[in-house]
């Protein structure tokens, strides 16, 4: 049998072919969290995925507020970013981001995980993610995902 290989503009990533699913981040660990959101969002989870063509599928995260870093990395990991201005290099933690932003945890790691590409910008769009169990998604009648 031969191995099916999407072209760019085939009709069968039609956006209709693609599915929302979402996913409950209360009492998830972060990385492995994240890990399973990258696959889904390039496609991995599908026999068509083709490297060269998004085929993922739209994910909704819902409870970002309630995620949760195995040891100490609430306290001890550093998110780091420079201002451009001389000495202006910042710092933050997870439990200050988690206080202003908690969906920038789970943006941030997912993104890490995806390609450098402009491809890896598209499948990065394709992730929604809200603090609590409020979402504005209902219409597009999205599934419940069973993580591994």
């Amino acid at each position: 049998m031969k191995t099916l290989s999407y072209k760019t503009d085939s009709v069968y990533i039609a956006e209709g072919d693609r599915k929302w699913y979402v996913i409950d981040a209360e009492d998830q660990t972060l990385g492995r969290l994240c890990s399973r959101i990258s696959l889904v969002l390039q496609g991995k989870h599908k026999p068509s995925y083709t490297p060269h063509v998004d085929t993922g599928d739209h994910i909704i995260v819902i409870n970002a507020e309630k995620i949760v870093l195995t040891g100490n990395k609430v306290e001890d990991k550093q998110y780091i970013w420079h201002t451009g201005y001389p000495g202006g290099q910042r710092f933050k933690t997870p439990k200050q981001v988690l206080q202003k932003d908690p969906a920038f945890l789970i943006e941030n790691a997912v993104k890490g995980m995806l390609p450098r590409t402009r491809l890896g910008r598209a499948m990065y769009a394709k992730l929604h993610v809200y603090a609590g169990t409020a979402h504005p998604h209902a219409a597009q009648k999205p599934e419940k995902l069973k993580l591994l």
